[in-house]
């Protein structure tokens, strides 16, 4: 059986959108020269995140729960539905953009921009945020192949529906990692800005390679 490639991930419509975004998520790393080798909250983020610490106290058994999207098992097997769904319907490069942009997004994280701003909270690396990063990338790509148009007719509830929870899981991973004291809530912020840009980075890499097989 021949598997096609697939429409365009982001198209000429997304493509300057999908720039946009990325620079945005870029500049959002980069602020974090502000946070760089601090070893406790600064006064916004302490702001943030006693309130979060205060409300979940004696739920401990909860929050390791509520992180769990964020951790490597459950992101791969994600990968891997998104990615045969995605073959299923004949977008090879959709299922190569949900099997490369969480390794890619972490590899980011881990590999380079936590040493890079060696931010520490108890003295383990954390910005940006890990878990924050992965479960945000498997949400932004679901967007790009659920929402970039177009699309399906008469399915919009509920690829709609799917983005949405994404999106909230995204955020009770977030949620969960203040309130463990594993995360500063920018270590968050930089988290989710790593997710997107690296599926937006993705998608216009592939939408390159697309063309210029095409052709």
């Amino acid at each position: 059986m021949r598997i096609r490639r697939g429409r365009l991930l982001l198209g000429s419509s997304g493509r300057l959108v999908g720039v946009a975004i990325l620079g945005a998520c870029v500049l959002v790393v980069v602020v974090g020269v502000l946070f760089a080798h601090q070893t406790r909250a600064d006064a916004f983020d302490n702001a943030v995140d006693s309130p979060v610490i205060s409300f979940f106290a004696g739920h401990g058994h909860l929050l390791p729960r509520m992180a769990y999207p964020g951790t490597l098992i459950p992101a791969v097997l994600v990968s891997v539905v998104i990615a045969a769904c995605c073959l299923a319907a004949g977008r090879l490069n959709g299922a190569v953009l949900a099997l490369a942009a969480v390794p890619v997004a972490t590899g980011l994280d881990d590999g380079l921009l936590k040493h890079l701003f060696g931010r520490t909270y108890y003295g383990a690396l954390v910005f940006p945020s890990g878990h924050t990063t992965t479960v945000v990338a498997l949400a932004a790509t679901l967007a790009v192949l659920l929402l970039v148009p177009p699309q399906r007719a008469g399915t919009l509830a509920p690829r709609v529906l799917a983005v949405a929870v994404a999106c909230a899981a995204a955020c009770v991973v977030a949620t969960a990692v203040i309130a463990l004291r594993w995360h500063y809530f920018t270590d968050t912020v930089a988290g989710a800005a790593v997710g997107v840009g690296t599926v937006c980075a993705l998608s216009l890499i592939l939408d390159l390679v697309w063309q210029a097989r095409s052709r």
